[in-house]
């Protein structure tokens, strides 16, 4: 028995790319990262890439590397989803764990439906979308779903579960959800193996496109084969490999070279006695149908909550942001930025700028705070919503001549302890990290219910100073609701969203 079969060398590469995942994810942390490309698969994603493009116009200098994918698909085959893709290859030892003893053929799980079709509808809804500036690909793209799911649900728990303890655990809104959804998906493997790749996968359906008119493919003889139907038995694609393959379905996982007893399936060129090849299996009139929903749902996506409307200037997004309809236009919802920040203050958005801003990064600075010299969720952002920024331009040191700002500082005086309930207090201005300082006190002399009278500390804020990490929220002491809350308005990356200020 041979050990260097194609099926094997498939095996390792599987092996290799998901510990490369699980170590580029468990880095992704602002105690490990050091200069680790801790968003290669990201940036190696086509989907991503081509749906960024199409939303601004513009393709980020990461997602350049996703032309390697393309390019050897169109020589190769779909050979991402089996050998590199990690959302594939768990999906694939998830499926072979829930369906190994039951007692249900394999000949029937593995063979073509019509189902599958429907990863095909979902590439044209987010391809639509695209083109009219929603990115919203990143909810159902495989690596952005897996990475999302990992950096929010899964690693959170494990990776400080025992070893960490002496960390604080970092807590993210709709964790649970995310959490949910990944086990609902990995579950339903159950019931169809790798239930994800074969009729969600809206990557998948873009290189089983591309994988069309690739040069290599598997092939089968015609005149050797004795339609036993062995090579349906472990296809991971439910390619029907034992008729008319369906190219654009086939993960290239060579089972089925291995199982054949008569050696009449190859993978390579074609040879005289080769089967023929079915076309992609989708309606046209399905697709238009697609599109047209697309362009429908597109308008009443933004007219939920529009990105220059009131109650936007409540999300606050990381240093480094370009402007929020630019930012809508590039952010896949990865969560590589939540996962990197030390504080823990960037969140997972819900609906604070409109559905097409779900899962999106916000700043909830009643987790955390943004680290004054922390710039590190700049650097793994995979598609240019957040700009690579330096410590030295985040804080207007030389040569930069003003800091960047995120938000604005506000005393509601109802809740102030000094304010309202004449009591000291000096946290805010203690913590606050600029020099100077954007929090200041004046003494003066207040009355007492009393009667009698007491010198008092009172903060003030100075919004040409303050930077809006939030700081001064978090550690407020009135926990409820602080007395010192801090909106976006003032941040650098909008020339709109100001406040107008006296010389």
């Amino acid at each position: 028995m041979k050990f260097l079969t194609l099926q094997n060398i498939r095996r390792l590469y599987s092996v290799f790319f998901i510990f490369l995942f699980l170590f580029l994810a468990g880095i992704t942390d602002f105690r490990n990262m050091k200069g680790y490309e801790v968003s290669l698969f990201l940036e190696l994603d086509p989907l991503i890439a081509i749906s960024s493009f199409l939303s601004g116009w513009t393709l980020y200098k990461g997602l350049a590397l996703s032309l390697i994918i393309i390019s050897t698909t169109l020589v190769f085959g779909r050979y991402f989803c089996s050998w590199v893709c990690p959302m594939g290859i768990i999906n694939q030892w998830i499926s072979h764990v829930l369906n190994r003893h039951r007692p249900v053929d394999d000949y029937r799980l593995n063979a073509y439906r019509p189902v599958y079709r429907f990863k095909y509808y979902l590439l044209t809804l987010f391809l639509v979308l695209a083109a009219f500036g929603a990115l919203q690909v990143g909810l159902f793209d495989p690596i952005a779903f897996i990475t999302r799911s990992f950096s929010i649900s899964f690693l959170p728990g494990v990776y400080y579960s025992g070893t960490q303890l002496y960390l604080k655990q970092p807590l993210f809104y709709g964790g649970v959800l995310i959490s949910l959804i990944f086990v609902a998906v990995l579950f339903a493997n159950r019931f169809i193996p790798r239930f994800w790749c074969r009729v969600l996968c809206p990557l998948g359906a873009l290189l089983g496109l591309l994988s069309g008119v690739s040069v290599l493919r598997i092939r089968r003889d015609v005149e050797k084969c004795t339609d036993c139907q062995k090579c349906l038995r472990y296809c991971h694609g439910g390619c029907a490999p034992h008729e008319e393959l369906r190219v654009s379905e086939c993960h290239l996982c060579m089972n089925c070279i291995e199982d054949c007893p008569e050696e009449a399936i190859h993978y390579g060129l074609a040879r005289e006695n080769s089967s023929i090849h079915s076309p992609v299996d989708v309606h046209r009139r399905r697709l238009i149908e697609t599109a047209v929903a697309g362009i429908v749902l597109f308008p009443m996506m933004k007219s939920v909550v529009n990105a220059d409307s009131a109650p936007a200037h409540s999300v606050i997004r990381p240093p480094g942001s370009i402007g929020e309809k630019d930012f809508l236009k590039r952010c896949i919802k990865c969560g590589e930025c939540m996962r990197v920040c030390p504080t823990n203050v960037i969140q997972p958005g819900l609906l604070e700028s409109g559905f097409e801003g779900l899962w999106s990064p916000v700043l909830m600075n009643k987790i955390g705070y943004c680290e004054y010299n922390c710039v590190l969720c700049s650097q793994v952002c995979p598609t240019g919503a957040i700009l690579p920024l330096s410590i030295e331009k985040k804080t207007g040191r030389p040569p930069f001549q003003k800091p960047v700002r995120i938000g604005t500082a506000f005393y509601d005086r109802g809740r102030c302890l000094p304010w309202a309930m004449h009591t000291e207090c000096i946290v805010c201005e203690e913590v606050c990290p600029t020099s100077p300082k954007a929090i200041w006190f004046k003494t003066e002399e207040v009355t007492l219910r009393t009667g009698s009278t007491k010198k008092l500390k009172l903060p003030y804020m100075d919004p040409k100073l303050c930077v809006g990490c939030g700081i001064c929220e978090n550690k407020c002491p009135v926990h409820d609701r602080p007395a010192v809350r801090v909106t976006s308005i003032g941040e650098t990356r909008s020339q709109t969203n100001q406040m107008i200020l006296s010389s």
